[in-house]
C-alpha cells in the first residue's frame, strides 16, 4: 500500500495502539487490509519518548480509503469533532456494522457511537440524507423526528414517519 496514491490521507492519533486499531478496523470492513508498520528507532527518543521497535505507524485501508494509525502517546483524545459516516445499504449492514463498531466502546444517539479506541462513527442508512432533505418539509420533519429517538438506526420505524 501506497500512501503517496491519494492527496489526502488521514492519520489518527494513538496512544500505543495504532497497529492493534489497523487490524481491528480491517477486520471490520470486508474490502480492507493493514499495509506497512513502522517502528520508532534510538533517534529522537528525548522527544518522543518511545522504546526503539515499538510501533510508531500502522497504514491501513478500508475500502479503497487510506489511513494512517500514529503511535503518538496521550497528549491527544478522539471526540466528535470529527466523526466516519458508514453508509449502509439496508438494515442487515446497520446491524452488523453498529455491533462490530460498538464492541467495547459506547453507543450513542442518531446513529452515532464511540468504538473502543474512542473514535466517533455514524452508522447511517444511504437514504437518510433524502429522508431528512425530503422536498415536503413535514415529511422531511417526521423523519428527522423519528431519527432523534434512536440510538441505532431503524430504516423501517424512519421509513414509517417518513409515510406517516
Amino acid at each position: 500500500m501506497q500512501l503517496t496514491a491519494q492527496k489526502i490521507t488521514p492519520c489518527l492519533w494513538f496512544d500505543s495502539q495504532a497497529e492493534e486499531a489497523a487490524k481491528f478496523y480491517a477486520s471490520v470492513f470486508k474490502n480492507s487490509k493493514v499495509g506497512k508498520v513502522s517502528r520508532y528507532g534510538k533517534e529522537g527518543f528525548e522527544i518522543h519518548g518511545k522504546k526503539a521497535g515499538s510501533v510508531m505507524t500502522a497504514e491501513f485501508e478500508i475500502e479503497g480509503q487510506k489511513f494512517v494509525a500514529l503511535n503518538g502517546g496521550p497528549h491527544f483524545k478522539f471526540n466528535e469533532a470529527v466523526s466516519f459516516q458508514v453508509h449502509c445499504e439496508n438494515q442487515q449492514e446497520i446491524d452488523y456494522f453498529w455491533s462490530k463498531l460498538a464492541e467495547g466502546g459506547q453507543e450513542s444517539r442518531c446513529g452515532w457511537l464511540k468504538d473502543k479506541f474512542g473514535l466517533s462513527w455514524q452508522v447511517i442508512p444511504r437514504a437518510l440524507p433524502q429522508m431528512l432533505m425530503d422536498d415536503d418539509p413535514a415529511t422531511a420533519q417526521r423523519a428527522m423526528k423519528s431519527m432523534l429517538q434512536m440510538g441505532k438506526i431503524d430504516i423501517a420505524a424512519l421509513e414509517q414517519a417518513k409515510a406517516a
